[in-house]
């Protein structure tokens, strides 16, 4: 039965290993949930069948040992009441029954193994369902931060690129001051040496200007007086 063998196969499968090798474990874990879930019905209805057989061989073998009692009773019966045809017909029916019930009894541990087998297979594709759900739950968290972080990187890397933008504005500005100063500097020498008696004479020349503006002042206001 082929589901039987491909559920083999995963019961024989370290899942986490082949999530770890995966080169995106959450789509795998997607496809391996869908396959799984998808297979699920199928188990738990061949499961179920495989159950019933059990129990009809079981039941199957307990009614033949229950006739094989019953014959071997009335044979003893027979025998009390010194009818030894009737034992005998007893006997011989309970010879064919113990034959039956050999063969009953083989189908029955047959069936039991087989139903046995499917529930195991079944309790373990529950279990790794539950277990790749956990997974998938913690994977898509991690791929979360991951997204993040990624995002943060590529922030860092522009704001890298921002203040290497701002450290040659820095730089041109420096380059930019040093040639202001160097011509406010030019144009101080190529200036002509000034006359120091002129400026000598500058200074006293606006202190006599101001005397004069107060005398001047003073006059006005004693003119005011006398009148």
């Amino acid at each position: 039965m082929s589901i039987l063998r491909r559920f083999k196969d995963i019961m024989a499968s370290n899942i986490n290993a082949l999530l770890d090798k995966a080169e995106d474990p959450e789509k795998m874990i997607d496809q391996y949930l869908r396959n799984l879930k998808r297979d699920l019905g199928q188990v738990k209805s061949e499961t179920a069948t495989i159950m019933a057989e059990e129990r009809r061989a079981k039941r199957e073998w307990d009614e033949c040992k229950a006739d094989i009692e019953k014959m071997q009773n009335y044979a003893v019966k027979a025998l009390e009441a010194g009818n030894d045809d009737d034992a005998r017909k007893f006997l011989e029916r309970k010879a064919t029954l113990t034959e039956q019930e050999a063969q009953l009894s083989q189908a029955f541990e047959l069936a039991e193994a087989n139903s046995v087998q499917m529930k195991q297979m079944h309790d373990k594709l529950v279990e790794d369902l539950n277990k790749l759900e956990a997974r998938r739950t913690m994977l898509k968290g991690k791929a979360s931060i991951a997204k993040t972080q990624k995002r943060m990187n590529e922030i860092g890397a522009s704001a890298q690129g921002a203040n290497k933008t701002l450290s040659a504005f820095d730089r041109l500005e420096e380059k930019i001051n040093q040639s202001l100063d160097e011509s406010e500097a030019m144009a101080e020498l190529n200036r002509a040496p000034g006359d120091d008696i002129v400026d000598l004479a500058a200074k006293y020349e606006t202190k006599a200007n101001v005397e004069n503006e107060l005398a001047a002042l003073k006059a006005q206001i004693k003119s005011k007086e006398e009148e």
